[in-house]
């Protein structure tokens, strides 16, 4: 999630445990390929092996509307040490889409198609290319081709969003298409879209007939979400799942992180990143407590704001 999931997130979010992979912020390619400085600022885990500090898996996720340099960039970020690529073609940022990336090339089925191909063919063959998809622009049945189009090119899994551009993040997400797609493409389908509750995690789960899913600000909103859908499919004991999340343990990791990645100097871009993150919890989840966050203005007010306010109903 762009302004979000940066690497000092990735970070707590693999100290967390549970998740199998994660992926960086969208690399944007437009004019130019990337530079090797850029893929290393923006993805570090690549100098360890393509891993956090902490052992979680990242994936390096591209964005942009040119085959050639969309290739070009992926393979300077392989010279650079990715294990998997992953092509963005869901963002609905209107600046995105107004500059030729993300979910702009819904609307071009066979542009897709040419692009997911570029890429698999400027990498070896042990490098898996992904794809992230919505369920169209303005309408949910383009998945289909589009889907069909992203498997022709080549892509070894596709992640699909419930929802179309136009939609954004508004409720509801669908989740039946991409059963169907799972259905017909013959590769591995992630389903991906409003799950916030393990209640809904299983109803996707049903829906789908899928058994990889990407949890976003599902997961930030209830860390406790992800080892609860890890018991569900078998890959942890469901006495693993912790019976509350303690949010003082969490934020402690990510100001860690953050000084290591940016240094000390970086203290309000902390702050108003531990801000985001409750935020998020309080609006989706279950924390309680932001008003008091709200005015925290050092590193240790957000703390001395916690305090009363750590844990969360179960």
């Amino acid at each position: 999630m762009e302004g979000l999931t940066d690497a000092p997130m990735r970070e707590v979010q693999g100290a967390i445990g549970a998740f199998s992979f994660g992926v960086s912020e969208f690399l944007r390619v437009s004019s130019e390929v990337l530079s090797k400085k850029v893929v290393r600022r923006y993805v570090p885990e690549l100098a360890q092996g393509g891993r956090t500090r902490s052992g979680l898996a990242v994936q390096v996720q591209l964005l942009g509307g040119h085959p050639e340099r969309m290739a070009l960039s992926a393979r300077v970020a392989y010279a650079e040490g990715a294990r998997a690529i992953d092509i963005n073609f869901g963002c609905p940022a209107p600046t995105v889409n107004r500059h030729d990336g993300g979910a702009t090339l819904l609307r071009h089925p066979s542009r897709i198609r040419e692009i997911v191909a570029a890429v698999r063919e400027a990498l070896p063959a042990d490098i898996p290319v992904s794809a992230k998809l919505r369920l169209g622009w303005d309408t949910l049945g383009a998945i289909d081709v589009n889907a069909a189009m992203a498997a022709e090119g080549g892509a070894a899994w596709l992640t699909i969003h419930g929802r179309t551009r136009v939609a954004g993040y508004r409720p509801p997400a669908y989740w039946d298409p991409i059963g169907r797609v799972r259905e017909q493409v013959g590769i591995p389908v992630v389903a991906n879209g409003d799950i916030w509750t393990i209640d809904d995690f299983r109803r996707c789960r049903d829906e789908t007939g899928c058994r990889h899913f990407m949890l976003g600000r599902g997961a930030l909103s209830n860390p406790r979400l992800v080892h609860q859908a890890a018991a569900e499919l078998g890959l942890a004991s469901a006495q693993s799942v912790p019976d509350r999340v303690d949010w003082s343990e969490n934020l402690s990791r990510l100001a860690g992180a953050m000084d290591v990645a940016y240094g000390p100097q970086s203290w309000k871009l902390c702050v108003g990143r531990l801000k985001q993150w409750l935020k998020l919890a309080q609006k989706y989840g279950d924390f309680d407590g932001f008003d008091r966050v709200k005015l925290a203005r050092s590193v240790d007010e957000v703390f001395e704001a916690i305090g009363g306010a750590v844990g969360v109903r179960a």
